[in-house]
């Protein structure tokens, strides 16, 4: 494993975040080839590379690997840690969310704001209560972020699906929509007793990294920002659309839409079991 420790490589990260916004990651020069990547970001990139992360700064993108986990019920996540809310997410990884974040801000990506719940003015009454009518009003996360895909191969073929078409509205019975996830970058909390006054990196602790219902508490790294996203009942895989439970596949988090699908990416892509063929007349079922 590269030889830089993972405090060094977040302040590296830091540094080369703001380069990326001064110059633009993965700008090209003005003869029009993509710049060479620096000394320092190469070595970010080893360095997240042994711990699990892709980092691609020229097409500002980074990548890890998941494993599909509910396809059948209701979801809070679209992904987690394995010590995080694993019964109600689509996927699941081992990368931990400090490193990934490092690698999100290496991409230049500052923290958005998360969702906000204010009292109406005037508070509704009781028969508006009574109606379902919300006593608060709902401010959408906001902010910059990234376009999520997953992608593996099958039988040859490789499938990169933007992950809101993975995921069921069953209020319309329909795809997501597609969007940008808001970027959080979660945050420090308590670590130990308050008087130690320690702290520790949320998404860590808690190990719940992209939410798709609105949460309070910041603590994910990524948060779904869409008005029907205050709804916590309505999401669901699009599970025909989904490998089998236990399927690793590779999330990308994007700064940019990606429109075509590099050869390079979809040569790497994780390569599932072949589908198994179905019986023929006669045969045993």
């Amino acid at each position: 494993m590269p030889q830089l420790s993972m405090s060094r490589a977040i302040l590296l990260a830091c540094l080369i975040a703001a380069a990326a916004r001064s110059f633009g990651a993965g700008a090209p020069t003005q003869d029009g080839r993509q710049r060479a990547a620096s000394p320092e970001e190469t070595r970010l990139a080893e360095t997240l590379a042994g711990h699990g992360v892709r980092l691609d700064l020229a097409r500002g993108l980074c990548s890890i690997q998941a494993e599909v986990v509910v396809r059948e019920d209701l979801l809070e996540y679209l992904l987690v840690g394995p010590a995080g809310s694993a019964h109600e997410t689509l996927f699941l990884s081992a990368v931990r969310p400090s490193v990934l974040n490092t690698a999100l801000l290496a991409l230049g990506v500052e923290p958005g704001s998360n969702a906000r719940w204010t009292p109406k003015d005037p508070p509704i009454d009781d028969e508006q209560l009574r109606q379902g009518i919300s006593p608060y009003d709902v401010q959408l996360p906001d902010g910059g972020g990234f376009h999520i895909y997953a992608g593996w191969k099958q039988d040859g073929e490789a499938y990169f699906y933007r992950v809101e078409d993975l995921l069921r509205n069953l209020a319309t019975g329909q795809s997501m929509r597609r969007h940008r996830w808001v970027y959080l970058g979660s945050s420090m909390v308590p670590k130990g007793r308050p008087e130690s006054g320690e702290e520790a990196f949320a998404a860590d602790i808690y190990q719940n990294l992209i939410n798709i219902p609105f949460f309070s508490e910041g603590y994910t790294l990524a948060t779904a920002a869409l008005p029907e996203c205050i709804d916590q009942t309505i999401w669901m895989a699009n599970s025909w659309l989904l490998p089998q439970r236990g399927s690793v596949v590779e999330l990308f988090l994007s700064r940019e839409r990606i429109e075509q699908v590099p050869a390079e990416i979809a040569e790497r892509l994780p390569a599932l079991a072949p589908v198994p063929a179905p019986p023929q007349d006669g045969e045993r079922r």
